[in-house]
């Protein structure tokens, strides 16, 4: 879920909304370094995506052929680690500039090969009115108990987070990274994917690292060979009013290492971080983390 999705989905539940641009329909970009995680995959007869636009911003639907796009950093300041951008959208909308292509360009500017993953979604009407009351209903019955796992899943954005894992690593030398140093941040939907995909990736496959970024923090059942955990939500949360940090003892029984960010303000879907609020420094405490644990140089740590 993002602060897009917010827009359609949760109006009978986020203060703020009614001050957000409304979604309009969008041509498609030009996504010219876009690879197709399956080569071979074919859209389904009669489907398209549909792109929408928030003010300056672009989110999708409908996505059927998943895709991964590098954005590369300058060789002169590659630091050899890699990240995959999982954006959010609860399952039936990616928001790729908000939480995706944005952060994307930041991670490359300090030295981090990012690769933006478009992964499949549920079906949503074509028309953006339509779908916005789709999306609205399917939100509002999702979430009616806060203390359970949002019911809206997507099983092939896990198949899809864990195929650009083993492409990005079988491409390694490509692109310039070390395979034992690519991990993955995900936002809302995008976390839940990435936390999927760590928790149902067995070994190598899974992610060398992850960041979860207001996603559930619901316990989950955590092997004691799971990768190390960045997390960060606000205490404002409007879409997920956590009662704990279950997740976070959840990492921490396993004995595995995690640092939390809990923020006082900045609600959901804020992105690469809210302007007057302390969820700015979200990336630069991530790269400070990844810094720390060692993955910005070729020995890194574990």
């Amino acid at each position: 879920m993002t602060r897009f999705a917010l827009i359609a989905a949760l109006l009978m539940a986020a203060p703020a909304i009614a001050q957000m641009p409304v979604p309009v329909p969008a041509q498609a970009p030009a996504e010219p370094n876009a690879i197709a995680l399956y080569p071979q995959m074919k859209a389904p007869k009669g489907s398209t995506e549909n792109w929408v636009r928030f003010g300056e911003d672009l989110a999708v639907r409908n996505v059927t052929v998943p895709t991964i796009t590098p954005v590369l950093p300058d060789p002169a300041k590659a630091t050899g680690a890699a990240v995959i951008v999982a954006p959010g959208g609860a399952f039936m909308l990616l928001s790729m500039e908000h939480e995706g292509w944005s952060v994307a360009r930041w991670l490359a500017d300090h030295g981090i090969a990012a690769f933006v993953l478009k992964y499949r979604l549920n079906q949503t009407p074509a028309d953006t009115a339509e779908a916005s009351a789709y999306m609205g209903k399917r939100m509002a019955d999702s979430l009616r108990d806060p203390t359970a796992a949002p019911g809206i899943t997507e099983p092939r954005a896990t198949l899809d987070a864990l195929a650009a894992l083993k492409m990005v690593r079988g491409d390694a030398s490509k692109w310039g990274v070390d395979p034992k140093r690519v991990g993955m941040i995900g936002f809302s939907a995008g976390a839940m994917t990435t936390l999927n995909a760590t928790l149902e990736g067995k070994g190598s496959d899974r992610p060398s690292f992850i960041a979860y970024v207001y996603g559930p923090m619901l316990a989950r059942d955590v092997p004691t060979d799971a990768p190390p955990m960045f997390a960060a939500i606000a205490n404002d949360d409007s879409l997920f009013p956590n009662p704990s940090y279950a997740l976070l003892e959840s990492w921490r029984r396993a004995h595995v290492p995690v640092e939390l960010h809990a923020y006082e303000r900045g609600d959901h879907g804020f992105g690469m971080g809210k302007p007057g609020t302390t969820t700015m420094g979200l990336l630069p405490q991530f790269l400070s983390w990844m810094e720390m644990r060692g993955l910005l140089n070729a020995k890194a740590g574990q």
